[in-house]
């Protein structure tokens, strides 16, 4: 029999906007977006990072475009508004995925450092979805989509402010559930255990760590960023159409041990 639920999950047509699309995660998650047929537009800050993910992502037909901009900086949210405006888009998703942990120890920690963890983490998050989410509700559907994390219930060593801006994360996520969804538009958080990329090189560096954090799932590995495909394109489809407010976690059973 053939498959006849393909256009619940069907993005063709749609535009998503991800956050520190340009590596890791954020970029994994753009990928999944293309190639269940949206178009995407990566916004990220460093210029030659970026040009690069656009390229990669054209090599695999995906329609990639770019918006710079620096996340940690208040006028984020206007700045990626007129992107979008530049390039003729209305972004139909908005990924949430860019973020930072400087990974010091507690009393190391400046005030100018806990604010970048939160303003990258909260804030951006915030004021991209004030201003995408009210065009997204005219239009009928947004899906708006954040990085929750382990670390969003769980305390690790030398990522307090990492961790605390995790745990908002998921308190925002249902706070823009609450605002957003009776006009069409969701939000659900995705919640990773480990998966390499830039942000964990220092944990995948240490080949102990990295087995214990492998032990400590229910399917025994860490995780590899296709793992995260059919999350993002469930969470960005029509398919989630009545779910929100949630955080779905992607840890491999991590946080059911």
């Amino acid at each position: 029999m053939a498959f006849r639920l393909g256009h619940l999950f069907d993005l063709t047509g749609r535009a998503a906007l991800v956050t520190g699309g340009n590596s890791g995660i954020g970029l994994a998650m753009a990928r999944a977006l293309g190639l269940a047929g949206a178009g995407v537009v990566l916004a990220a800050r460093r210029k030659g990072e970026t040009d690069e993910a656009v390229a990669a992502l054209a090599d695999e037909g995906v329609a990639a475009k770019a918006i710079l901009v620096d996340l940690s900086k208040p006028e984020c949210a206007t700045v990626v508004a007129d992107g979008l405006k530049r390039l003729g888009l209305t972004a139909d998703i908005l990924v949430n995925a860019a973020g930072i942990n400087l990974r010091q120890p507690f009393m190391d920690v400046t005030a100018d450092a806990f604010d970048l963890h939160m303003a990258l983490h909260l804030r951006a998050p915030f004021l991209l979805t004030q201003v995408l989410a009210p065009r997204m509700a005219a239009n009928g559907y947004g899906r708006v989509i954040n990085l929750a994390s382990l670390q969003s219930t769980r305390a690790f060593p030398n990522s307090a402010p990492y961790g605390a801006g995790k745990g908002g994360i998921v308190q925002l996520t249902r706070a823009i559930a609450e605002e957003w969804s009776r006009h069409g538009v969701t939000c659900n958080a995705i919640a990773p255990g480990f998966f390499p990329t830039p942000l964990t090189a220092p944990v995948f560096n240490d080949p102990e760590r990295a087995a214990k954090n492998a032990a400590q799932t229910a399917i025994g590995r860490n995780g590899a960023l296709e793992d995260l495909t059919g999350a993002t394109v469930f969470l960005a489809s029509a398919a989630s159409a009545y779910i929100t407010g949630q955080t779905l976690a992607v840890d491999g059973g991590f946080t059911a041990k």
